[in-house]
């Protein structure tokens, strides 16, 4: 079969829309003609960062659409039905038979290196293999091929093109909030990053009813959207130097009981551990910052913690329809944050989420 897929041939290069070869969905496969697919940072991110190598292949991993075929173990997914995709879990392991599917051990070989776990690809060109299952997926592409495990059958009702952001960025931002934190409603969170995931974070703080919620961003139009989701706005560049714990401790009484840096900068994250209240909890999600320091002596004589947090602690088969039902109810509105593009505007819609002129970019086929 044929597929149109945005391609990139090389670290650092841009998408390229080309035409594939993608195969018949095998045994324990399903293949999902794509209607949406969100842009988060994580494809931006690890295409500048994987070796020569591993080029070209196929990124995307917020894909939507309608199930095209079925392999004949799959159960539970049928021809018709309209999916989100989310990232893979072997569900075997330790972990996943525990619920942990973030931290399933197959992680690495299931949602980054390019290939099935027999060393297969899904995409061909001119009979030469391109990489792609790209958590499980690859979506930008016309078709996508995924599995049982991160393939989620969703309300037909639902429009695809706002699901679409369900299947990462929403996800790990609310769950961040619902499943990582649990916040009682008194209490308090800071968010650092009020992209698509920091006001996923925020308005899942706001459905929980956390007391106060803080956002912190360097752009007030993203300050705007936070506001419009319950969340007091810091902008640190409008504060003396080194004044935004001081903001944030007088915003949370003190110190916040929680907060969720999406930001990935050191500095920022050494700020979010200092502006902890005592026994306070910082849930790390920005993917860039490979170091960053912290006071010893205050997390230890405040008993502060620093933590991870992968896909919001969440399992995509049960955490999506959760989120989908509380976006219908009202209750986590985020379609607001969404701006479409056609799929041939992709390099488009790179280049307004870098300069930060929309929250999140979805591209519709």
């Amino acid at each position: 079969m044929k597929t149109r897929a945005a391609v990139v041939e090389g670290p650092g290069q841009p998408f390229r829309l080309v035409d594939l070869d993608i195969d018949d969905p095998r045994a324990d496969e399903i293949l999902v003609r794509i209607k949406a697919v969100g842009l988060c940072h994580t494809d931006l991110t690890i295409k500048e960062m994987l070796p020569a190598e591993m080029f070209p292949r196929v990124f995307g991993h917020e894909g939507a659409g309608v199930v095209e075929a079925v392999g004949p173990d799959v159960e539970g997914v049928e021809v018709g039905d309209h999916v989100v995709m989310s990232f893979r879990s072997c569900r075997r392991c330790a972990r996943c038979e525990s619920g942990e599917v973030g931290y399933c051990d197959q992680t690495m070989a299931l949602n980054y290196m390019g290939y099935r776990m027999d060393g297969s690809t899904t995409f061909h060109r001119d009979g030469v293999d391109v990489a792609g299952s790209f958590f499980g997926q690859s979506s930008f592409s016309e078709l996508a091929i995924g599995s049982a495990d991160n393939v989620v059958v969703i309300d037909p009702t639902v429009d695809l093109a706002v699901a679409a952001p369900f299947g990462c960025g929403f996800q790990t931002g609310a769950g961040a909030v619902l499943n990582t934190i649990d916040p009682p409603p008194a209490s308090s969170i800071v968010v650092y990053g009020a992209g698509a995931v920091g006001l996923a974070a925020i308005a899942a703080a706001r459905a929980r009813g956390v007391e106060t919620i803080v956002a912190v961003d360097t752009q007030d139009s993203r300050l705007e959207h936070a506001a419009g989701l319950g969340a007091l706005g810091v902008n640190p560049t409008h504060l003396a130097e080194d004044g935004l714990v001081d903001r944030i401790r007088e915003l949370t009484g003190g110190g916040a009981t929680a907060g969720v840096d999406t930001t990935a900068v050191p500095q920022v994250i050494t700020q979010a551990v200092r502006a902890l209240a005592p026994r306070g909890t910082l849930v790390v999600l920005g993917l860039g910052a490979p170091v960053f320091e912290l006071d010893a002596v205050d997390l230890m004589q405040n008993g502060k913690i620093v933590r991870g947090c992968i896909e919001g602690d969440s399992d995509p088969l049960t955490m999506i329809p959760e989120l989908l039902g509380m976006l219908s109810s009202g209750t986590l509105p985020l379609d607001g944050l969404i701006t479409t593009y056609r799929f041939d505007q992709i390099n488009e819609a790179v280049r307004d989420v870098v300069a930060g002129a929309v929250v999140k970019p979805v591209l519709v086929f």
